[in-house]
């Protein structure tokens, strides 16, 4: 989910932007992380790595089921609950749909870097890739507007100065925000 924050007749106002996902109509075939994580490579579309992929089909194909799930936010500790999902007689756990990059999956992190993955929606393209990509019609896109939350783009700021700390440092962060203080 993005949003774009604007303000009308005094209240703010945010366009949030959405991928719906029907999973009766996924047939697996993960056209939308092919498509995901050739737009997310260095340069784009130079090479196809599903782990830079914002977007993951759980799969189990012997039972025909397939549930896209679309990265999230960061969550800073895993989280407490450990519910069950019975599908078709089989047992998933929570983490098995979760959309949060967290420290006990691997899921949803930069392979390089291990920094959290977020799903863009593309940012520069007029939908996602995923959903144009969906021959099927199992992920579709959708835009809505919502009262905005002033605190949100300062969070996020903070969620990734805090994991650039915790890889390398917080000096080696203050040095680099010197060194590009000086570019200026």
């Amino acid at each position: 989910m993005k949003g774009v924050v604007t303000v009308t007749g005094g209240n703010k106002k945010k366009k949030v932007k959405t991928i719906k996902i029907d999973t009766d109509k996924c047939n697996g075939c993960r056209a939308c992380e092919v498509i995901c994580s050739a737009f997310h490579a260095a340069p784009k579309y130079s090479g196809n790595n599903p782990a830079r992929s914002r977007i993951r089909v759980i799969r189990d194909p012997l039972a025909d089921i397939y549930v896209p799930v679309h990265a999230g936010e960061y969550a800073v500790a895993e989280c407490a609950g450990r519910e069950k999902y019975t599908i078709d007689g089989k047992e998933y756990d929570e983490c098995s749909f979760c959309r949060a990059s967290c420290p006990s999956r691997p899921e949803f992190k930069e392979p390089d870097s291990g920094l959290p993955l977020k799903c863009d929606m593309c940012e520069g393209e007029e939908e996602p890739l995923c959903v144009k990509w969906c021959m099927v019609d199992a992920l579709t896109y959708e835009e809505r507007e919502e009262e905005a939350e002033e605190q949100e783009e300062q969070e996020e700021l903070e969620i990734g100065l805090e994991s650039l700390a915790d890889k390398y440092g917080m000096q080696k962060l203050k040095d680099a925000i010197a060194r590009m203080s000086k570019k200026d």
